[in-house]
């Protein structure tokens, strides 16, 4: 939102008109609200809001940009900042701050003078109060959630009760699990659930260190809210459950039987959303155990890494993953669905496979996907007409909206009837049977009855969402009522068109507005209504577009239908109630109706990508994650082959166990290293949401999780640097990776000095070769690591079976001009020489700058591809080298600095003294030295 401009049309903000008196009677309550600094309060003025205080001052700074939108409301001492705020502009607010930012809440009063009451209150994870509001012109794109966590420690290990609500689709969720220090598994499961609130505990016990979880969840870009731990506790849960659970209490007794810690979690929760509060929710929630195994892990590093999400920056939809892939149709649940499905990749094959299947049928039925897709250009929102029925809101529009698109249920069941190609029987399976059975159940036969009936279908050609009078007779007694008199007042605008000489409807018009019934006429015929005012003509507007005037008769007929109107909008008051009442009982099959929709919307965009780009997308192979590799074949970055002027150079990435299932990729920057480990990660996602991918060919070994650490950047903030966020990132890949994994690390190592960088970055090669044994692609700028590569099988005995191989991106020197090409290109090998003064002659450097760093780099930097064991050498013409060391230094080197940390890292620092502590390290630094002693790499690193 930042850098908008927020001004009304004019640039003039609405006037705050107060008396003296009700300014010293606000003030005095403002003055009395409790102290939130998250909370931005609005006052309902009618016709526009104000806030006041600081809130004032934040949205003049965030929204208006200027302090000069800034009022003062009293004069005096105890005077108070303010700034009004128009219906549209705050509506505006009300989306940044509910649907953008993760740092705000928002609060309504409505009130006058000292007498204020909140009406509504909202949270990032809980927008039902202001739905109507964000939601009355824009898509709702992802179903906000709230989570709870519960951390315990008990017998030496972390866990944690985590539970969750999504108020939209009335849906709650139970887990717990083990957890690592940097809370890996509920960043994981945040980013896969689109959480937007977090509740904890404000008191853990003292040794659970609360500040990695603040973390975890802050990189989630989740508000974060902190809760009494009195609040979660389970007591009375079951019963409160079984109040707004849908079905029987027994599934719900067995199911929290499983749970320990998640059970306060829950707690906390359904006492946080008021669940019980509204009895609308009474036996409409259903609730479900949270599987974190069941779809990739994929936490905010991953997330970031990929683009798989939109961001502000975008300069068009193109940049994110999500934004590339959204070719849905629907008014919103495909979009959520999609938004969903992004976040939670899947692991089980079978799945997977029939995705595909569907994709594929798609793909090879152009008329099929045209014909569903122009269905379900026809299909609103009906996940969020379902949720405003079971709200019972006293409204019949989604009552109407959801009638219609229950009548085209016949329309998108004889489209998918059309497929008779090899995977017909599957979408029989998946969707055909299901429309079947609502259809001849007459499930929806019977909803369209009760709408035929008991709503005036004829109206809503004007707008008008009203009652039949034909389903109640005291209705059909004020209708015949209303119908005579409408028929004499089109009576008196003939008889008054005759009496003015002027034609009905093309020059003398009938209007119905907020003051009743009055006629209207251009500005030349206002002569001939002026002649005659006599005739009891009353003119009560004139403006440019035209005269409005009224009559005594018009008068007494207006006040007469407005009388009539009154009475039978009060009588259809109670009769809405009770259709709308029960049309929600409908409102479980309309949600399955509308899963299916959102299905059949999603893979259908899947299709519609896959064979509208300018180089069709293919259908990988899959299979499981203990067989097969990654091959893929011509390789593309989907987002970055879509941008304008791009001409993007695929490649070819073969992950193969025991040949290449590590890969050191070295090369220039700006050569591309970054795109290709990047374009990994993307297809392997797609793959595994069921999407084909940009390649020739492509098999895929199905991952748990990608991990992936680039391109850290500074985060001052929060007290991290550059190298920090790189190092946290890292840590988070070596606990939480396995076998079954995806790594992608991008120059790691940056952030320090160049011994301490490649120590760090030779030792994480080791322990991910050695330990995690995960398929990696390690893009990195120190050249020295492609010595991994040539390791002796011998003496290392993980190469043979794990397989460490180089590539390098190719460059190419033009020996005349010595200009530098980037070939972008991925090819087997080492990289044998740095381009880092090429690439700052790329970006037009000075040219002494440029023959300085030359002159040095050749001081410094040994540029052979073999090491030199000596500790000084001389080159053909004298000139000291730099001491290079051998692969076998570094690697025991790194060993024992890993050998090193661990053992400090194991200390009881907590029950040592300062003299304790010192003595320890002492020897553990002894020691250390000792041990280097014969090792000329860890001497230099000492």
């Amino acid at each position: 939102m930042e850098g908008e401009d927020f001004l009304p049309e004019g640039g003039k903000l609405p006037e705050l008109k107060l008396d003296v008196r009700q300014v010293q009677g606000f003030i005095s309550f403002f003055k009395k609200l409790p102290q939130d600094s998250r909370a931005v309060r609005f006052f309902d003025r009618r016709d526009y809001y104000t806030a006041h205080g600081e809130n004032a001052t934040f949205i003049a700074k965030i929204y208006y940009h200027t302090m000069s939108a800034l009022r003062q409301l009293s004069s005096n001492s105890d005077g108070l900042s303010s700034v009004s705020v128009s219906k549209t502009m705050f509506e505006t607010i009300a989306r940044n701050i509910l649907l953008e930012r993760t740092d705000r809440t928002l609060e309504l009063y409505e009130g006058s003078g000292s007498s204020w009451r909140l009406t509504k209150s909202g949270t990032p994870g809980n927008i039902g109060s202001f739905e109507d509001i964000l939601f009355a012109n824009n898509d709702m794109q992802d179903s906000p959630v709230t989570v709870a966590l519960f951390p315990v420690f008990q017998e030496g290990q972390l866990y944690v009760g985590l539970s969750f609500v999504d108020l939209t689709n009335r849906k709650l969720g139970l887990s717990e699990f083990p957890e690592d220090s940097r809370f890996t598994n509920v960043e994981s499961a945040l980013v896969a659930l689109g959480c937007k609130e977090c509740l904890v505990p404000a008191d853990c016990e003292k040794s659970i260190d609360l500040k990695p979880l603040q973390d975890a969840i802050t990189n989630c870009n989740v508000l974060l809210t902190e809760r009494k731990k009195g609040e979660f506790k389970s007591r009375d849960l079951v019963q409160d459950l079984a109040r707004i659970i849908r079905g029987s209490v027994e599934p719900v007794c067995d199911l929290v039987s499983q749970f320990d810690f998640a059970l306060a979690a829950l707690g906390a929760l359904v006492s946080y959303a008021e669940l019980l509060a509204d009895d609308t929710n009474y036996g409409n929630y259903t609730i479900e155990k949270y599987n974190l195994d069941r779809y990739m892990r994929l936490d905010s590093a991953a997330v970031r890494a990929l683009n798989i999400a939109e961001a502000k920056t975008d300069v068009n939809k193109n940049f994110s993953l999500f934004g590339l892939i959204n070719r849905t149709c629907t008014a919103g649940m495909g979009k959520r669905l999609l938004n969903r499905w992004l976040k939670q990749p899947l692991l089980d094959v079978n799945e997977i496979n029939d995705r595909l299947d569907i994709v594929q049928a798609f793909v090879e039925d152009p008329e099929l996907r045209q014909g569903l897709r122009q269905q379900l250009k026809r299909m609103p929102d009906i996940d969020r007409l379902a949720h405003a029925l079971r709200k019972r809101t006293p409204n019949l529009q989604p009552v109407v909206k959801l009638y219609q698109s229950c009548i085209r249920v016949s329309y998108i069941k004889d489209v998918l009837q059309q497929s008779d190609g090899n995977f017909s029987s599957l979408i029989r399976t998946k969707f055909l049977n299901s429309l079947d059975e609502w259809l001849t159940k007459d499930r929806f036969g019977r909803f369209a009855s009760l709408v035929e009936t008991a709503i005036d279908l004829d109206q809503l050609e004007n707008g008008e969402y009203r009652i039949s009078p034909r389903y109640s007779s005291d209705l059909a007694v004020l209708k015949d009522e209303l119908s005579e008199v409408e028929n004499h007042i089109n009576n008196l605008h003939k008889h008054t068109a005759t009496d003015l000489d002027l034609s009905v409807d093309k020059q003398l018009k009938l209007e119905k507005g907020s003051i009743g019934h009055v006629f209207r006429i251009s500005k030349k015929d206002e002569q001939k209504v002026r002649k005659k005012l006599t005739n009891n003509y009353i003119i009560i507007e004139t403006r440019k577009d035209g005269v409005k005037f009224t009559s005594s008769k018009l008068k007494n007929l207006g006040d007469q239908y407005q009388a009539l109107f009154g009475e039978y909008t009060s009588c259809q008051k109670k009769v809405v109630d009770d259709v709308v009442k029960v049309s929600a009982t409908f409102s479980e099959v309309f949600e399955n109706f509308a899963a299916i929709l959102s299905e059949l919307d999603v893979l259908q965009s899947f299709a519609d990508l896959a064979t509208s780009c300018p180089i069709p997308y293919i259908r990988p192979e899959i299979t499981t994650s203990e067989e097969g590799d990654i091959i893929l074949e011509g390789s593309r970055h989907p987002c970055l082959e879509a941008q304008d002027s791009v001409n993007f150079i695929p490649n070819d990435c073969t992950l193969v166990r025991g040949k290449s299932w590590f890969q050191i990729i070295t090369g220039p920057n700006m050569g591309g290293k970054s795109t290709f480990i990047r374009q990994v990660g993307v297809n392997v996602l797609m793959a595994q949401i069921g999407s084909f991918v940009p390649c020739d060919r492509a098999s895929i070994s199905v991952r748990d999780c990608i991990f992936a650490r680039v391109g850290a950047g500074d985060c001052q903030l929060r007290g991290v640097s550059t190298f920090m966020q790189e190092m946290l990132e890292t840590a988070s890949i070596l606990k939480g990776a396995s076998d079954k994994s995806l790594i992608i690390i991008d120059e790691l190592g940056r952030g320090t000095s160049t011994y301490d960088g490649f120590g760090l970055a030779w030792a994480i090669c080791e322990h991910l070769v050695e330990v995690t044994r995960a398929p990696t692609l390690f893009a990195t700028h120190f050249h020295e690591l492609t010595a991994l590569g040539h390791k002796n099988g011998d003496e290392h005995q993980h190469t043979p079976s794990f397989g460490i191989a180089n590539y390098h991106v190719g460059a190419h020197i033009d020996p005349s001009s010595r200009k530098l090409t980037m070939l972008y290109k991925v090819e087997p090998g080492a990289c044998d020489q740095s381009f880092g003064i090429h690439v700052a002659e790329f970006a037009n450097f000075p040219e002494a700058v440029v023959a300085l760093a030359k002159s040095k780099a050749e001081e410094l930097e040994d540029f052979s591809t073999a090491p030199n064991y000596s500790d000084d050498s001389k080159d053909e013409v004298g000139s000291k080298r730099k001491r290079v060391f051998s692969p076998d230094d570094v690697t025991r080197g790194a060993a024992r600095v890993r050998l090193l940390l661990e053992g400090i890292a194991t200390l009881p620092l907590d029950d040592m003294d300062g003299t304790k502590v010192t003595e320890t390290v002492a020897k553990l630094k002894s020691e250390f030295e000792k041990d280097s002693a014969d090792n000329p790499w860890l001497q230099q690193f000492l």
